[in-house]
């Protein structure tokens, strides 16, 4: 599996967590930013990191803002991307087991980085199920046309 990841000035702390998260269960990862407190918008930084895995260049992607919200709501306008913002175990299992998600979106300020810990194992483990779900999914996808 190969990862994107990205974080606004909200997010730097957290992504730091993630990134640990990926080394140890040895998942390869481009850090597309940003590595500082200095203000940047978050569509700057959701943009690359979504088009990079919506164009099959990575597997996945992991994006953190301040709320979670903002990057992954401009991660949503690309075309195939499904990016689900998860706060907590259950939710993290379901978007990846039912919706397939392709994008994980946490906040910094919402959360902190044990429970991130746990959200991201969950989701980076957790396989698409398909059946009747792929319908579903399917659907989304005719919304995008």
């Amino acid at each position: 599996m190969k990862v994107a990841i990205g974080a606004d000035h909200g997010g730097i702390h957290l992504k730091a967590t993630v990134k640990a998260v990926l080394d140890e269960f040895n998942v390869a990862y481009t850090d597309f930013g940003t590595d500082s407190e200095a203000s940047v918008d978050y569509p700057d930084i959701a943009g690359p990191v979504a088009k990079a895995v919506a164009a099959g260049e990575y597997d996945r992607g992991i994006l953190i803002c301040g709320t979670g919200i903002g990057i992954g709501i401009a991660a949503n306008k690309i075309a195939g991307i499904r990016a689900a913002l998860c706060h907590d175990t259950f939710s993290a299992h379901a978007s990846r087991e039912h919706n397939n998600a392709n994008i994980l979106t946490m906040g910094e300020r919402v959360i902190g980085p044990g429970l991130a810990t746990d959200i991201v194992k969950i989701w980076l483990t957790t396989e698409f199920e398909g059946g009747r779900h792929e319908r579903r999914v399917a659907k989304i996808a005719e919304l995008e046309a």
